[in-house]
């Protein structure tokens, strides 16, 4: 087993604070200015740092040397996003046999990779090999459109019709029929978000009913503060309980 995983990047440039920017927007994803001497671009929890070094200038004139391989969860809508904000490509989106690819030129001339697999190589590919989370559901065709639609995560059923249900880029969730299945009597899984009243909010217009407890200082729109991290719960259609946690305390 590696006793050492990659959690991030550094890209060197003559304005990083532009360049994060950029990403940030190509990928709708948060730039921190506080995280020490370095701008920082969360991708799901791969972090891209930008520094600037006086032996560092002008444009990467060898891109393919390393690449960034992203997996976005709309390519298509990233393609566009580069495209309003000039950006060059080495490779236009197209599909390969079922998978997107596309490479394209940053501000600074790196490189990025878009990938997106067909849901059959994802399942070939992402067999568990650290432990991972799983639980009974009663249907798994409502289940699917559920975590689909509703939650906006990507689901894929394997050779056995078990879906797998990907959480982020590093957490796959198992979801399996049940008939007799019971809800469990506690939360079977939490969701992180930044904004916990956007989250809330954006949930309920899509149908989601909050749950109430006894005794739990909740606010009207269900959500309870002030007691740890925010925190909301609702139930999936087989009754498990999930819950929206704030980032922050």
């Amino acid at each position: 087993m590696a006793t050492a995983s990659v959690n991030s990047i550094l890209l060197s440039s003559e304005d990083p604070a532009a360049l994060a920017r950029w990403y940030g927007e190509v990928f709708e994803a948060p730039v921190s200015d506080d995280a020490g001497p370095y701008p920082v671009v969360d991708l799901d929890g791969f972090f891209i740092m930008f520094d600037r070094r006086d032996d560092v200038s002008g444009p990467n004139r060898d891109g393919a040397r390393t690449i960034l391989n992203v997996e976005p969860d709309d390519p298509a809508a990233v393609a566009e996003r580069i495209d309003a904000l000039g950006g060059e490509w080495v490779s236009p989106l197209e599909n390969r046999d079922g998978h997107l690819f596309a490479t394209a030129k940053d501000p600074d001339g790196n490189w990025i990779q878009l990938v997106r697999l067909s849901d059959e190589a994802e399942v070939e590919m992402g067999q568990p090999t650290t432990p991972f989370p799983g639980f009974a559901v009663r249907d798994i065709d409502e289940t699917a459109e559920f975590y689909s639609t509703v939650l906006g995560m990507r689901v894929m059923r394997n050779s056995m019709g078990i879906l797998m249900i990907r959480i982020d880029r590093r957490t796959t969730a198992i979801a399996y029929p049940k008939p007799d299945h019971e809800p469990a009597a506690f939360t079977i899984l939490n969701i992180p978000v930044t904004d916990i009243d956007t989250a809330v909010a954006d949930l309920a217009a899509k149908g989601v009913t909050f749950l109430r407890y006894d005794g739990f200082p909740q606010e009207e729109n269900g959500v309870m503060k002030n007691n740890g991290p925010s925190i909301a719960w609702f139930t999936d259609p087989s009754g498990n309980v999930i819950s929206v946690i704030s980032r922050e305390g």
